[in-house]
């Protein structure tokens, strides 16, 4: 499979090959579907919090006699059929994160991968940099090279002055090739690569 090559004007400079084994594979919905569930439950929060009966203040004293009143008998006011009382079941903060099998996830990264290079969405720029942070040139250069509002950047490393470009753009996400995920390929229209990600990104997940 070949795609164009730009530069970052929006120039043409040719073609460049991609790597069957990443993008050429046949997309496994199942293992995209498992990736994002599992992505999506890693960085949810689960702060939720409620009080039980045993915690929440009063209530000590039992309310009324136990029996001769004609009431149903009761040892707490702060049971949870009482107004005030605590929680049955309550919520209390845990982890909803768990790990997935490997190489699942390679399969799913691939699939996603694969379906960008199917509908073209993958730009591969000869060299992404920027002398100093400008978000008005990161906007001109993703117009330039027809990546849309919703782009996903990719570089080889860490570049401080693409990332601090970016983070003003809504809709614009910049990371290293190393850290690429499933959900977030999925989520973002265009895929952005300069040729040195691309080569990571064939390197590591081949």
């Amino acid at each position: 499979m070949k795609t164009k090559l730009y530069d970052m004007t929006g120039a043409e400079l040719g073609e460049i090959e991609l790597s069957d084994a990443i993008f050429g594979v046949e997309p496994n919905e199942s293992a995209v579907h498992e990736a994002v569930k599992n992505h999506l439950a890693n960085i949810r929060r689960g702060t939720q919090s409620a009080l039980t009966r045993a915690e929440v203040s009063g209530g000590g004293r039992k309310p009324y006699r136990q029996k001769g009143t004609g009431r149903a008998r009761q040892g707490s006011t702060r049971a949870p059929h009482f107004t005030h009382g605590g929680v049955a079941f309550a919520p209390k903060p845990r982890s909803y994160s768990y790990t997935l099998n490997k190489k699942l996830r390679r399969i799913a990264l691939k699939s996603a991968l694969s379906a960008k290079a199917g509908e073209c969405k993958v730009i591969v720029i000869d060299a992404i940099s920027f002398a100093e942070p400008k978000t008005k040139a990161f906007d001109k250069f993703l117009g330039a090279v027809g990546a849309g509002a919703k782009a996903l950047v990719v570089t080889a490393g860490a570049d401080k002055n693409v990332y601090l470009s970016g983070r003003n753009l809504p809709g614009v996400k910049t990371t290293m090739a190393t850290l690429i995920n499933t959900y977030d390929v999925l989520k973002y229209d265009a895929l952005v690569l300069d040729k040195a990600s691309l080569a990571v990104i064939e390197e590591v997940f081949a």
